[in-house]
């Protein structure tokens, strides 16, 4: 297996995912998908939506083996959450 090499520094990478997310993706898939992980070719724009990250990629992948991939969680503006969560108080 052939390991895939980055074609573009961390910014640039950034930059065209979550422009090709606004731009073309998200107006397809936000409504009813909250939550769910988007996975795109930040080259050819072709994108996967799945449950899991690792799912959302190997479909990507097997349609775009060379992909350079940018994942987004629907509706939330991070993938993953780090630090502690907010739980609600009881009485």
């Amino acid at each position: 297996m052939t390991k895939r090499q980055p074609r573009y520094n961390p910014e640039e990478h950034a930059r065209r995912g979550d422009d090709i997310y606004e731009r073309s993706v998200r107006p397809q898939v936000e409504a009813g998908n909250r939550g769910k992980i988007v996975a795109i070719d930040i080259d050819s724009g072709a994108f996967e939506v799945a449950d899991d990250v690792l799912t959302a990629s190997d479909h990507l992948l097997a349609r775009c083996p060379n992909s350079q991939t940018w994942f987004v969680r629907i509706g939330h503006r991070a993938v993953h959450r780090f630090g502690p969560r907010t739980v609600p108080e009881t009485e």
